[in-house]
């Protein structure tokens, strides 16, 4: 793999080109500027969990990532770029809670002022996190897009930048460094299944995996009540839904992002959906059998294997645990509907 990646840095090589807007070059570049900032997180066997879905199942464990979710690895990359100009007029996100603690965490890195648009219904803890790493929060909205839409107005009217959740190419080659690890410690997997909100985890995990094994399977996995990705991937154009409410909080997008869409359609095998009383189940699995907090988005793709994929039994898969910032207060009614 090392030589691989060598090559793409040294040739310049673009794998997939056309429509799409980001390169695997910009994931390698984004590793080097990562090496020192967040943890190589564990990919971790599960005897239980291959029992249960019949794959040889590993866990990949960005649960225990710096700020207890992914987002951090896109969100830094992003900050990183930015000129100093750019810094000095501080960012402005919209985020359901992962990527408004990604986006915090980076900009006290950098000392860049950051405000952060969070809907109502955002878990408390998430709220509080990204409070205690410095940004101001803002609650507005019933859902992600109604903060979005009011923090990209705030942007407009301060001349500060907007940092978009998942449809920006920094943001997707920092994610997309996920699929780089994962290919790194172990490069015959044979299927990676991940969650889908906006796109940009998956677009970037995709690109990654699919340079260095076209044959790898990737699939995407939503809730039943908010997948806008999979009926987008289905119909081949982006498809919008009025409104996603997910336990799977971080999944409650009304539409895959222009940028996004393009890399999954062309490289993610297939997306799938599954029931709320599935997320659960596999969030209390998580907990009782693998003692690993874990949050509705981040459990989803366990919850698929366990609901369905067939046609991945008996292969090596690799499932994404993308977060862990539950909600405690909820852990009650999750131990309660569940069963």
């Amino acid at each position: 793999m090392q030589t691989i990646l060598k090559n793409i840095e040294k040739e310049g090589l673009v794998v997939f080109d056309g429509d799409c807007q980001v390169t695997v070059q910009q994931i390698v570049q984004a590793r080097s500027r990562l090496r020192t900032v967040v943890h190589r997180t564990p990919l971790q066997h599960s005897n239980t969990f291959s029992a249960m879905t019949g794959t040889d199942l590993y866990m990949k464990l960005e649960n225990l990532q710096k700020t207890g979710a992914f987002k951090l690895r896109g969100a830094y990359n992003k900050l990183a770029l930015l000129s100093e100009a750019e810094r000095k007029n501080g960012v402005i996100t919209a985020s359901a809670g992962n990527h408004a603690q990604g986006v915090a965490c980076a900009a006290a890195a950098f000392g860049i002022a950051s405000t952060v648009f969070m809907p109502e219904t955002a878990p408390l803890s998430k709220k509080a996190a990204t409070e205690n790493y410095g940004s101001r929060v803002v609650l507005t909205g019933c859902n992600y897009d109604e903060a979005f839409a009011a923090a990209q107005n705030a942007a407009v009217e301060s001349g500060a930048v907007f940092v978009h959740a998942f449809d920006d190419p920094d943001i997707i080659a920092g994610q997309g460094t996920i699929g780089l690890d994962i290919m790194d410690e172990l490069p015959d997997a044979e299927a990676i299944v991940v969650p889908i909100g906006g796109g940009g985890l998956i677009s970037g995990i995709a690109l990654a995996a699919k340079t260095i094994n076209p044959n790898i399977q990737i699939i995407g996995v939503q809730p039943e009540q908010s997948n806008a990705a999979a009926l987008s991937w289905r119909s081949k154009q982006l498809e919008q839904i009025a409104a996603p409410m997910s336990i799977a909080d971080g999944l409650n997008v009304k539409r895959p992002g222009e940028i996004t869409f393009p890399l999954i359609d062309r490289l993610v095998d297939d997306v799938v959906t599954v029931p709320e009383h599935a997320i659960m189940h596999a969030m209390r699995l998580y907990l009782e059998r693998a003692k690993l907090l874990v949050e509705g988005a981040g459990a989803i793709s366990l919850a698929a294997l366990i609901d369905g994929c067939g046609y991945l039994k008996g292969k090596r898969t690799v499932v994404l645990v993308s977060g862990g910032n539950v909600d405690l207060t909820k852990i009650g009614m999750l131990t309660e509907r569940s069963v």
